[in-house]
């Protein structure tokens, strides 16, 4: 179904106003996928913070004009499917990445995070990244490390006294 011009112009709109806020962006070829097998993509995409749009590529890259995203304008080609990770920087990899284990049409073709592009086999490395909840847990041990070290340090000498007495009892009780 053709889109007229308002309809066009407020596809970008939504698409500027999501790539704006984004953290990170994975295209995929999507072709072969099934109604149900998108529907279900969509499922996940919302239940995990990412927004997913199929679109025109021109519509794109006129909606990625002046963000983070516009040095993916010269590869968008063919079919593609975008997913925009909107809290977490890695969602948008790991949804596309476990979809992709069980569906094989759906490939990621490219991956753009911080102002660059990379390929599609980036998405791997945008997948592993931890999210926020384990990078503060992450955080917090890396803080409480060397207070913990330090403790262990200044009681040391206390545990060492009270084993050289423990070994002088014992000697003196046999």
């Amino acid at each position: 179904m053709a889109l007229n011009l308002a309809q066009k112009k407020e596809v970008v709109a939504e698409l500027a106003n999501v790539a704006a806020t984004a953290h990170s962006m994975v295209a995929s070829e999507y072709a072969g996928l099934t109604v149900s097998q998108l529907t279900e993509l969509r499922k996940k995409a919302r239940q995990d913070g990412v927004f997913i749009r199929v679109a025109k590529n021109t519509l794109v890259s006129r909606a990625v004009e002046g963000t983070d995203y516009a040095c993916v304008k010269d590869t968008l080609t063919g079919p593609l499917l975008y997913a925009f990770s909107k809290e977490d920087p890695g969602a948008a990899g790991r949804l596309i990445k476990e979809f992709a284990k069980a569906n094989d049409k759906l490939k990621p073709m490219l991956v753009a995070v911080g102002g660059k592009a990379y390929p599609g086999t980036h998405v791997d490395v945008l997948a592993s990244l931890p999210t926020r909840e384990q990078a503060l847990t992450m955080l917090v041990s890396l803080l409480a490390q060397p207070a913990t070290m330090l403790v262990r340090v200044l009681a040391e000498p206390a545990v060492q006294v009270a084993r050289v007495i423990n070994q002088v009892g014992q000697k003196q009780a046999a």
